[in-house]
């Protein structure tokens, strides 16, 4: 089984960054497309921005474009979303997820099985 966990949300105002961690304690995250999603109350879960296994290859929802990026550190097993500029629509429980894909990475929920918690970003004044 493959253990997801994220950390590095909290409360940060417009304009403001934030970068979170996805991390896996005992697994290997390299065989893995990583994604981020986001739910904001009331709201669908959202992709927000996905890296692939090996190549680097990464895409991002339109809504995030110029504003994040994600990253992969396969030294320390941890996906990184850097998030610039945040927005108040950017508030939200945001997840990681893993997906045995090979080749590009997409951010469409049914290609991702493992889930992490989810933690929560914040954006207001």
């Amino acid at each position: 089984q493959v253990q997801l966990v994220e950390s590095g949300g909290d409360l940060v105002q417009p304009g403001g960054s934030l970068r979170l961690s996805c991390a896996a304690s005992e697994f290997t995250l390299e065989p893995y497309a990583i994604g981020w999603f986001r739910q904001a109350p009331g709201k669908e879960r959202e992709g927000v921005s996905c890296i692939s296994s090996n190549d680097g290859y990464t895409n991002y929802a339109s809504s995030v474009k110029g504003r994040f990026t994600i990253s992969r550190d396969n030294a320390k097993n941890t996906v990184y979303l850097q998030m610039d500029s945040l927005k108040p629509e950017d508030t939200a429980v945001y997840y990681c997820a893993a997906d045995p894909v090979i080749g590009l990475c997409v951010i469409t929920l049914g290609s991702y099985e493992y889930w992490g918690q989810g933690t929560q970003v914040t954006v207001s004044s």
